[in-house]
């Protein structure tokens, strides 16, 4: 791997670890506010609002200009959502804010992956992405846990610096500034990102015209035999994995008794799973075998149903972790499989701008639909069963699909041979 690929690893890193350490400061302050409950899965909600409606524009923006120059501007505008929230505008819409910097972002950082890179180093470097990603996820939900935490906290504010007055005065406003830094920092990397010398498109200005086409590269992905199953599989994946995050943080208050500080410990061993998943799959999964590692992803479906009867906190981590690696496991190559036929069908940012339109309207529906049900004051034990019903039966679905395709291709390559003699 190239000097590039580790400073874009970095840039990635530091702006994940500021997105999950900001949710967690995100909820203690809707907490502090006493906020109704539902909203918490709501600020993911809020937060991929972006990607949904601006699906059609941000991968034309990001094929448009150099990649390092979509990501710096994207963490410019995370900052400017981090700074709404330090100047008390709701979470809600100061999150949204930052969801906005993140769907600009997205496109370019995998995009420039595909530029980069051989189509044969993909899962090698989606493992690397992936595996980082999620140590920054493990990290920023336990950053985020631990600048909440009343004595690291008060230790903090208590600091003292000659001359500058900081005007800090409250643990939220502490926890801001924190994670406002890590991205000015993630910002700094991406100023030394390489350019790769693709030719750029020209920002087309007519937005039909970029509705169309993104409404074209839509049905293409769709369409295509491998695509469409990529799509679906991480499409599901991300939906789940965001409500996972909730889910997990309201089982550990009801069935363990722990606070938002120490669950989020437990959502960080699901990013420790998903880590060692994701490096596993990196090793030993090649993107002509991708497709083999479907039926883990039903696996990890009922695996999570395994929380209900859960009640101690060792247990619990070494659950959370089983059902991390399976995640990464199945996702990375699917991750890879989908950028490499995206690349080749429409190029990398428009293909990632669909891929984040799907999987993000997945996200936007399963954390709205979370929101209810615990709205309507469901046992948190019926939604775990429900959800595990759900991802194992949806990857099930999957699975047969794929099964048809390949007797479809079959038949038709019979056919062909027929034909041929």
């Amino acid at each position: 791997m190239s000097l590039g690929f580790y400073i874009i690893m970095a840039a990635q890193f530091f702006s994940a670890l500021a997105d999950n350490a900001l949710l967690i400061a995100a909820i203690f302050i809707l907490r502090d506010m006493q906020s109704p409950v539902e909203y918490e899965p709501l600020l993911k909600t809020f937060f991929t609002l972006s990607y949904v409606v601006l699906a059609a524009f941000v991968g034309a923006f990001a094929d448009s200009m150099s990649k390092w120059r979509v990501m710096f501007l994207s963490n410019g505008v995370k900052i400017f959502g981090c700074a709404l929230m330090f100047f008390d505008i709701h979470p809600l819409i100061a999150y949204a804010v930052v969801g906005l910097g993140a769907a600009a972002y997205s496109p370019a950082k995998y995009g420039i992956l595909t530029e980069l890179l051989p189509h044969r180093l993909l899962v090698i470097a989606n493992g690397w992405i992936e595996g980082l990603t999620v140590c920054a996820i493990i990290f920023g939900v336990v950053l985020g846990g631990a600048l909440i935490r009343p004595e690291i906290a008060h230790g903090l504010l208590s600091l003292d610096f000659p001359v500058i007055d900081t005007g800090i005065k409250t643990v939220p406003e502490m926890a801001l500034s924190v994670i406002a830094t890590l991205y000015l920092l993630a910002a700094v990397f991406n100023l030394f990102v390489p350019d790769t010398g693709v030719d750029h498109k020209p920002l087309k200005k007519n937005p039909v015209y970029l509705f169309h086409e993104f409404n074209h590269c839509l049905k293409l992905l769709w369409r295509d035999k491998l695509g469409q199953i990529s799509l679906a599989v991480t499409t599901l994946f991300w939906g789940a994995g965001a409500t996972l995050q909730f889910i997990v943080l309201e089982w550990a208050r009801k069935a363990l008794g722990l606070d938002l500080s120490q669950a989020s410990m437990l959502q960080g061993a699901v990013a420790l799973g998903v880590a060692v998943g994701a490096v596993l799959a990196a090793r030993m999964i090649t993107l002509r075998k991708s497709l083999r590692v479907i039926p883990i992803g039903i696996a990890m479906g009922l695996t999570i149903m395994l929380m209900i009867p859960v009640q101690q906190m060792w247990l619990a981590l070494i659950l959370l972790i089983v059902v991390g690696v399976l995640s990464g496991f199945f996702v990375v190559p699917m991750n890879a499989l989908l950028q490499h036929r995206g690349h080749i069908l429409m190029g990398a940012g428009h293909s990632i701008a669909v891929q984040n339109f799907n999987e993000n309207l997945s996200i936007l529906i399963m954390t709205t639909i979370y929101s209810l049900l615990i709205r309507a004051q469901l046992p948190i034990s019926w939604i775990i069963v429900m959800f595990g019903l759900f991802v194992a039966g949806a990857m099930y679905a999957v699975k047969l699909r794929h099964e048809a395709n390949q007797r479809e291709r079959d038949d038709v390559s019979q056919l062909s041979d027929s034909c041929g003699h």
